[in-house]
């Protein structure tokens, strides 16, 4: 299964007004992508209490929308992220627990309704995850998570990011077209689309195809990582600053790079090969993220849902001048 990048829906939270927004947005998005009356009123009520308890808890905040596609179907994710002094996290999982004072349906009823949930909150802030499903929809949850924010929020983008599913593997691309804007998404377009029709040619073979491809745009910075769960291995070769690394809880390790453009020149790039990785979380992102960001810093977080982890590197470490992808996948031998 193929899956084509996109960026982040962002919702602003800052008044009780953009409560109503977030709820219709969500269920609009929920109805669009085939979740039935009933489904989709699981999303209106879980976007209603995400964007209720930034506002009660935080002051203000963002509510982040993801349209999750799946090999029948697609799923919807939400994301509540806030910059306060975190909360009761214990207090907000009980049914009828308001840090505002008015009668909240409360967090644990939110988990109920979701298919995933799961929260990090500390004194930076909280970042919320819900994760809906239709009824119907039996297949497991696909444990990866992705930020993609434009540069200002233009709706070009110069960074793309696509990932495919066959059973224990994985292949992830991260395409860093240069600059931003409609040039640098061309670049980067142009090479996700020859990425997509054979992810699992080897790295160094599609890295060439991909290069072939991007002649003639400006060119780009661009990694790609395929993971094998039966093999227990990672193969991954990168050109530019497309940063990586991988993550066990106590240590982690970068991923190298060969320096140059693909679509304009680069020597001859070495693929490297790591062993024993199941388990291990894989991180890629463009240099709109900062490199500074240590997950060790962040007591359990490495334990959360890649969405979260992913929320929160974009939140803290975002350099707000380009466009940022932050794509976090855990490397599963038994993805579905």
């Amino acid at each position: 299964m193929n899956i084509s990048g996109s960026m982040t829906q962002v919702l602003p939270i800052e008044d009780t007004s953009q409560i109503g927004h977030a709820r219709r947005t969500a269920q609009q998005l929920a109805e669009q992508h085939g979740f039935d009356a009933t489904d989709a009123g699981r999303v209106a009520l879980v976007a209603t209490e995400l964007a209720s308890n930034i506002l009660k808890h935080a002051a203000s905040g963002e509510l982040h929308l993801r349209v999750l596609p799946r090999a029948a179907g697609a799923g919807l994710e939400m994301l509540a992220i806030d910059r306060a002094n975190g909360f009761d996290l214990e207090a907000c999982l009980a049914d009828g627990f308001s840090t505002g004072g008015t009668q909240g349906i409360g967090l644990g009823a939110v988990s109920r309704q979701t298919q995933v949930f799961d929260v990090y909150a500390d004194a930076r802030g909280a970042v919320l995850l819900a994760r809906l499903y239709p009824r119907n929809d039996k297949a497991a949850d696909q444990r990866f998570g992705v930020s993609q924010h434009s540069l200002r929020n233009d709706p070009a983008c110069g960074d793309v990011w696509h990932l495919a599913f066959d059973g224990p593997r994985i292949s992830a691309l991260v395409i860093d077209g240069l600059g931003h804007g409609e040039d640098a998404e061309r670049a980067a377009r142009a090479g996700e689309q020859t990425f997509a029709l054979a992810p699992f040619t080897t790295p160094v073979m599609l890295l060439e195809d991909i290069h072939r491809d991007m002649i003639g745009t400006r060119g780009g910075a661009l990694a790609i990582a395929q993971f094998d769960g039966d093999a227990d291995a990672l193969k991954f070769v990168g050109i530019g600053n497309i940063g990586a690394c991988l993550i066990a809880p106590g240590k982690s390790r970068g991923l190298a790079s060969h320096p140059g453009i693909v679509g304009g020149q680069y020597r001859k790039a070495q693929p490297f090969d790591y062993a024993q990785v199941n388990g291990q979380l894989l991180i890629m992102y463009s240099d709109g993220l900062q490199s500074r960001w240590n997950l060790q810093d962040y007591p359990g977080l490495v334990h959360r849902h890649p969405a979260v982890i992913a929320a929160i590197l974009h939140r803290d470490f975002c350099r707000a001048s380009d466009d940022v992808t932050v794509v976090v996948i855990e490397l599963e031998a038994h993805h579905g």
